[in-house]
């Protein structure tokens, strides 16, 4: 593109809270320019942001267009299980999700077009529904460095069990992401969920 660089991620994006007070919310990501790779976003009770990135690449490129007040280096990996999901970040933290069947909301996005899905243009267009339908919820905004992303979502499914622990301390049940985490200019769904996206992230060359 001649008026601003573009950055496509394809993958699956997991948010969830805690009853420990803990939100997280996790980018598993099948193809990007970075390669495949799986990042952690977690806010603890207090409001303190943390990125779990699994090399110092996704760390400077993640950081420069979410806000952070710390960021830790470490491996970072996803597995399947039997019901979900196994993540685990270095020896500081450790997630079985388990995950259920597509919401309706879910069910509805499948019949839309994948190419229309993930179309910028398009994803533009239906962020004031989205914002309604979904509270906290952002399809197109402005992200850090003067990058915009727009988030294509083609699924839904309920993630329906958390467990885990954070250095050695049990981080509780399921809950919903409440309050909203504030990594961006949007959050993830408050009902606990699993997302199909792509994350296309534009950004403005330096003059």
């Amino acid at each position: 593109m001649s008026a601003s660089d573009e950055y496509r991620f394809e993958g699956r994006i997991a948010g969830f809270g805690t009853t420990s007070g803990v939100r997280l919310v996790v980018g598993m990501w099948q193809r990007s320019p970075l390669g495949a790779f799986t990042d952690i976003f977690l806010e603890e009770a207090n409001g303190h942001r943390i990125l779990f990135a699994p090399s110092q690449a996704v760390a400077d490129f993640v950081s420069g267009t979410y806000t952070f007040d710390e960021t830790r280096i470490m491996p970072v990996q996803t597995t399947r299980v039997a019901g979900g999901l196994r993540v685990v970040a270095g020896d500081e933290l450790e997630l079985k999700i388990t995950i259920g069947p597509l919401t309706p909301l879910g069910r509805l996005l499948r019949a839309v077009p994948g190419f229309l899905a993930t179309r910028p243009a398009w994803l533009r267009l239906i962020d004031p529904v989205a914002a309604l339908l979904v509270p906290g919820v952002h399809t197109a905004g402005s992200a850090g460095n003067g990058r915009t992303e727009f988030y294509g979502v083609t699924a839904l499914r309920a993630i329906t069990a958390v467990s885990g622990c954070r250095d050695s301390t049990d981080l509780g049940t399921l809950a919903r992401l409440d309050p909203p985490v504030s990594f961006g200019f949007g959050s993830a769904p408050p009902e606990p969920q699993l997302a199909d996206v792509v994350t296309t992230i534009r950004e403005r060359p330096q003059r």
